[in-house]
């Protein structure tokens, strides 16, 4: 019933690790960090998202990351950290308890390959010709 789900439903319940994986995976030219966010002293991480120059990357797209935890923050009520994730995907979730891409329904991969292309990284400039309308 899971993979039923819009996408951002989905990476924002329960595959959020797998779209920050694909996401560093996509920009192999970047340096991608990735980061999880836990309640303040716990060590179990309920949200991961990928990190570039304080932008943070997860079902909502690209985002300041002090945003992305103040959103977090106020929707749980209580004081949160984000700590750096260094294990690998297959580590993080051995000790996380989540799931490997082959543990789902299909295969999560293209779907976040996709989901990741639809939004524009911070580093990509936007042309004043895209965001202006020209003169008539």
């Amino acid at each position: 019933m899971a993979w039923e789900r819009t996408d951002q439903a989905f990476f924002a319940a329960g595959a959020c690790h797998i779209l920050a994986w694909v996401c560093r995976g996509s920009y192999p030219d970047r340096r991608i960090e990735i980061a999880g966010v836990r309640p303040a002293g716990e060590w179990q991480v309920f949200h991961v998202y990928a990190v570039w120059d304080g932008w943070a990357f997860d079902h909502s797209g690209w985002n300041p990351e002090p945003q992305l935890l103040a959103v977090n923050t106020e929707f749980e009520g209580r004081p949160l950290e984000s700590i750096r994730i260094t294990d690998d995907l297959a580590g993080f979730c051995a000790t996380h308890y989540s799931r490997m891409p082959g543990d789902y329904w299909r295969d999560p991969l293209p779907r976040a390959r996709d989901y990741v292309s639809r939004h524009r990284p911070p580093w990509v400039a936007v042309s004043s010709s895209s965001t202006c309308p020209s003169p008539a």
